[in-house]
């Protein structure tokens, strides 16, 4: 049966509230399909609650702390680190009461080391991907951060099968070597894909080690990620599949031949007064592709639908609506798997 999860990230700043409304819309849904409920990622708290704030809560002995620019790597933990923590406690707190008796899938969302190099600062220079050896390091705790916040999860929702979703939203920029330097005049040195593919396979371990049933890897909207993602040791891969084009999806049939699953992460329905949300369209994406590259329909089962991010000026009940549509979504998907 095709799932269906979110991305991860959420509007509002009450974490109750919004694991309440994620546990309870991606539960008790129509047999054909399997809901996905996700820990939410609240960045409407400030840089201690967005993605780069949630990974700098679990580093293992690698101290940050907020700079000028953003998150950097610290000589010592100190107060932006503990706001971070405090945050990541509440939503555990949060997700306790929320899926109390919950028993099922439950996927956890989490930044990826390479995009997470390419955010974090060094204590004293340019980002933390301008210098190998601290790449290789920031993997390595990291990968024990999210193997202890997994066991976390674990014990707040003791019936949860733990799936985890590794966000690199800028592997494919580091891959290219286009990001630039901190000074802006030159960029940063490529990483070569082998390497990313080891240091994601690093995380994808330290997963693993917390408990994740199942690991998917998310390379944004560039399908040129996927060899690196491939070599992770990721169960599946995640994209963005409106615009891969077909060349991008000829790689996604072979990535699929070779034994992964695909989690789609899907455009906003397209709306109309007369005609309402575009249910057909949003899933054209992705099956009218999938069968033009000779990909049997019977393996559309085995996807898994994405509601993307909320614009920043989304409301929650935007995000629940377009968390909603990704459901009708993969029902469709799953009606297509059948002819």
């Amino acid at each position: 049966m095709t799932g269906v999860s979110g991305a991860g990230r959420w509007p509002g700043s009450d974490a109750l509230e919004a694991a309440s409304v994620v546990v309870g819309d991606l539960t008790d849904l129509p047999d054909e399909v399997v809901g996905l409920p996700f820990t939410p990622t609240l960045p409407a708290r400030g840089p201690w609650g967005d993605r780069v704030g949630q990974a700098a809560a679990v580093l293992v002995e690698l101290p940050t702390e907020l700079g000028p620019h953003g998150w950097k790597l610290a000589d010592r933990p100190g107060g932006d680190l503990g706001r971070a923590q405090a945050y990541a406690r509440e939503d555990l707190d949060a997700l306790a009461v929320a899926a109390h008796g919950y028993v099922g899938p439950l996927l956890v969302p989490v930044l990826g080391p390479l995009t997470l190099a390419a955010s974090l600062y060094l204590a004293r220079g340019d980002r933390v991907l301008a210098d190998a050896g601290a790449v290789h390091e920031l993997a390595e705790s990291l990968a024990a951060g999210i193997g202890e916040h997994l066991a976390a999860v674990r014990r707040a929702v003791p019936g949860a099968d733990v799936q985890v979703l590794v966000h690199e939203p800028l592997l494919a920029q580091v891959l290219a070597g286009v990001l630039p330097t901190f000074s802006g005049y030159s960029a940063l040195r490529r990483v070569p894909g082998p390497v990313a593919g080891e240091r994601l396979s690093a995380v994808v371990a330290g997963a693993r080690s917390g408990g994740a049933s199942t690991v998917a890897v998310h390379g944004g909207t560039a399908w040129s990620s996927l060899p690196a993602l491939r070599s992770s040791g990721a169960d599946a891969v995640a994209l963005a599949v409106a615009g891969l084009g077909e060349p991008g999806w000829e790689r996604v049939a072979e990535t699929v031949e070779g034994g992964l699953r695909l989690w789609a992460e899907v455009p906003p329905q397209a709306s109309s007064q007369c005609a309402g949300p575009d249910v057909v369209g949003q899933a054209d994406t992705v099956t009218r592709p999938w069968r033009s590259v000779g990909l049997p329909a019977a393996g559309l089962r085995d996807v898994v639908i994405l509601a993307g991010d909320p614009p920043a000026a989304a409301s929650p009940d935007d995000a629940r609506a377009a968390l909603a549509g990704a459901v009708r979504c993969a029902r469709l998907v799953t009606e297509r798997s059948e002819t």
